[in-house]
């Protein structure tokens, strides 16, 4: 499946007072590094609303497992893959690592939506484009 690498540097808004990084904020990495595989898929988000007409991926279920805390000024890296593809959801692991220390292992469901056109102000999952299945379900890192 498709996997991207995103590296960021751990900052000071990320961590609690004991400059360890704030476990919810793994969750804000994790939203931009899977933002950051679909661009490396060839999509930028504005892009990819635009092209497929729809509202956006919205997170259904997260999962994080914290195994080594990150502290300020630490560089990490995210390694983000999409493990399954269904009609109108997919899934995301993503590994989170200090050097070769495997510090937080996360998943996330997100859901394909368009607004619902019998009641604009909901939104309504719809099915996945087969171009997009495709380049997400391509083997292969990407940069």
């Amino acid at each position: 499946m498709f996997t991207s690498h995103y590296v960021r540097r751990v900052e000071w808004g990320d961590c609690d007072p004991a400059q360890i990084v704030y476990n919810p904020r793994y969750f804000a990495f994790f939203d931009t590094a899977t933002g950051l595989l679909f661009e490396a898929a060839g999509w930028r988000k504005p892009d990819l609303l635009t092209a497929f007409d729809i509202v956006g991926l919205p997170v259904v279920d997260i999962k994080a497992t914290f195994l080594a805390p990150c502290t300020f000024g630490d560089e990490v890296t995210i390694t983000s893959r999409v493990t399954a593809c269904r009609r109108s959801s997919f899934d995301v692991a993503h590994q989170l690592r200090r050097g070769d220390l495997l510090c937080v292992e996360g998943t996330e469901t997100r859901v394909w939506t368009i607004k619902d056109p019998d009641n604009p102000g909901r939104l309504k999952s719809a099915p996945l484009p087969a171009e997009v299945i495709a380049r997400l379900e391509a083997d292969g890192p990407a940069a």
